[in-house]
């Protein structure tokens, strides 16, 4: 890919720069939080040590697979970037919506097709100089779903072949400018703005699921949606409970 083709293709505004290899885009750009300026995407060719949540790791392949992290400097503390990661599998959806892949969301931050997980969403902060938080929004994309890999993985996963034979730098600032779009109505309007879109597209609306903890189930219910806040509805025997995004994992009930 190519960085200066990128910024030219998009109308986002924003700095971009693309690395052969990298352990990971998202502790590269927060390693550099302290002296950014402005906004600026990272791509990496090869991601040598992506993140998923809670420290998984995100395999990708330097051919089926988009990986990248954009910084975006908020002002206000982390509080106020509740609901982000589902803002941004909003933006992702509607992104990839406009190029032809309707996709699915899973709380908080899956991007499924036909079920299976096409994309992740991680999502750091780090306190800004002077005032604010940087965010760094980390995402891999699956084009790609070689057989090993899906070996590798130990379940099966989604790709977007068609989006694979697409240019990538024109693919990549398609991309830049949904986020782009999506971080400047989050700073205006909140994760509120993102509601409504986010639960047409939910998954798994209406299924019984349970929620786990380390292994152990927490919440059974049907799964409604999710508020204005980001939070979870989740219909139990015991009446509706909201659910905040943290590190639990959200099952269809076998």
């Amino acid at each position: 890919m190519n960085a200066a083709a990128i910024a030219a293709l998009s109308r986002a505004g924003v700095a971009v720069e693309v690395v052969a290899q990298t352990g990971s885009t998202n502790a590269d750009l927060l390693a550099r939080a302290s002296t950014l300026a402005a906004p600026l995407l990272l791509i990496a060719e090869h991601q040598s040590a992506g993140r998923g949540r809670a420290g998984r790791s995100w395999l990708s392949s330097p051919e089926g697979s988009l990986t990248f992290s954009l910084a975006w400097r908020f002002d206000g503390g982390p509080q106020a970037l509740l609901g982000l990661p589902l803002a941004v599998g909003v933006a992702l959806a509607d992104t990839l919506g406009t190029l032809g892949q309707q996709v699915q969301l899973k709380w908080p931050n899956d991007v499924l097709k036909d079920g299976d997980k096409l994309a992740g969403i991680l999502i750091e902060t780090q306190s800004a100089p002077g005032g604010g938080t940087w965010c760094v929004i980390g995402i891999g994309l699956n084009l790609l779903m070689p057989d090993e890999m899906e070996a590798q993985l130990g379940r099966s996963a989604a790709g977007m072949p068609w989006l694979a034979r697409m240019d990538r730098d024109a693919l990549m600032a398609a991309l830049l400018d949904g986020l782009a779009d999506c971080l400047r109505e989050f700073t205006a309007r909140g994760f509120a703005a993102f509601s409504a879109r986010w639960n047409l597209r939910h998954a798994w609306q209406g299924e019984t699921v349970v929620l786990l903890d380390g292994g152990v189930v927490r919440h059974e219910g049907r799964a409604a949606g999710v508020d204005d806040s980001g939070r979870l509805l989740l219909d139990t025997d015991e009446g509706r409970i909201t659910v905040m995004a943290g590190d639990v994992s959200l099952r269809v009930k076998a």
